[in-house]
């Protein structure tokens, strides 16, 4: 697939270069991490994924600060950091010690290894953020949805006009770099459960996991299992949505399991089109993934859950600003006024939720029904994610 150089701007690039700290900035790979920090043109670029100059830095401890005294830079961009996070010690040595010492832009496509990193930089050195798919923000709220529902959010493959070629990319992406990831972490020895299990997970995608019954289809055991979910977490490539739970309802416990891009699902599929009996599922991936992407993008911390009832009743999605609650319901079609009495029935139970939206696939002028705003997905992120 030939590259498409992107140049979109991306909404925390803003604060990442206004910062006088350094930054640690991780997200999966092809969310345009080092295009972000290129584009601030660091001094010095130092790409451990290169093995040469991974060689250099992980044979002699001293390279980096070698490389420092020759060049002298004010700025400096190390790649995929998580491939050697005792660099890390050397890096807390030049910020505690040294009298002039440059801003580092530190990448990395998985948080699993660079915990132990973030802990030996202790707080208030380091600003972390992290970096995902494109937000409807930085499109200027022109978010082509129905197409999204086939390429997802990844900006080549969201850019991409020809649907042979983002699905190509997607296809090798899902079916390689998702276990050779795993694989180059060192995570676990067993690959070949690990991509059974992932393929399982893109069958059960947003859907309330049975935990035992996936293991079973995965042929593993339940508690690899668990802890293969806690590698997807790890490596950023799906997040399980928990059940937002309300008193005095009795609620199932089991979470929902969402990957971080539409199209990465599409590619773990192999399955592009969003058909009549998958386009729900698709609409309701991609709210949560811009949810999630524009939260990031705007540098905010929310709490994604779910609501169901043992008495039948559910809400797509509940988000806890901190501040403030709002209950989403997701159709991907038109909404009608049956579609929004969940909504309405979860803030009876539970007053603390502020707001209620109704998000349509085909909904176009914001409207109302009753105390519930309907509108399209460009127009709910707008609305609770305000420039």
């Amino acid at each position: 697939m030939n590259k498409i150089k992107v140049l979109l701007p991306r909404k925390i690039a803003l604060p990442i270069s206004k910062s006088k700290k350094s930054i640690l900035l991780i997200g999966p790979r092809q969310t345009g991490k080092s295009t972000l920090i290129k584009q601030l043109k660091p001094d010095l670029s130092i790409n451990l994924a290169n093995q040469r100059e991974y060689l250099n830095h992980s044979t002699d401890a001293s390279y980096l600060e070698s490389l420092l005294n020759q060049y002298n830079p004010k700025t400096v961009l190390i790649d995929e950091i998580q491939r050697l996070p005792s660099l890390l010690n050397t890096i807390q040595d030049i910020l505690d010690n040294w009298t002039v010492k440059p801003k580092f832009y530190l990448t990395g496509s998985s948080a699993r290894k660079l915990k132990r990193g973030q802990a030996n930089l202790l707080p208030g050195r380091v600003y972390a953020y992290e970096l995902s798919g494109l937000a409807a923000c930085e499109l200027d709220y022109q978010l082509n949805v129905k197409k999204a529902l086939q390429s997802g959010f990844l900006p080549e493959n969201y850019l991409c006009t020809q649907a042979k070629e983002f699905q190509k990319n997607l296809e090798t992406y899902s079916a390689t770099y998702l276990t050779e990831e795993i694989q180059i972490e060192a995570a676990t020895r067993n690959i070949e459960g690990f991509a059974r299990f992932l393929n399982q997970c893109a069958n059960w995608a947003g859907h309330i996991l049975d935990y035992s019954k996936i293991a079973q289809q995965a042929k593993v055991s339940r508690s690899t299992s668990l802890r293969f979910y806690e590698l997807l977490e790890d490596t950023l490539i799906a997040h399980r949505v928990f059940s937002y739970q309300v008193e005095n309802v009795d609620t199932v416990k089991h979470p929902k399991l969402y990957f971080f891009d539409t199209g990465v699902l599409n590619g773990l599929l192999f399955n592009f089109q969003a058909s009549g009996d998958r386009v729900g599922l698709l609409f309701e991936h991609a709210v949560h993934n811009q949810i999630r992407n524009s939260a990031l993008a705007h540098d905010l911390r929310v709490r994604i859950y779910f609501f169901r009832s043992r008495h039948g009743l559910e809400v797509d999605f509940v988000i806890d600003f901190g501040n403030k609650k709002i209950a989403v319901e997701v159709k991907a079609g038109q909404v009608s006024q049956s579609d929004v009495k969940s909504l309405l029935a979860l803030q009876k139970h539970d007053p603390s939720i502020n707001k209620l939206y109704a998000v349509g696939l085909n909904e176009t002028i914001p409207r109302k029904i009753k105390s519930v705003t309907v509108c399209g997905l460009n127009e709910f992120l707008k609305f609770i994610f305000p420039l």
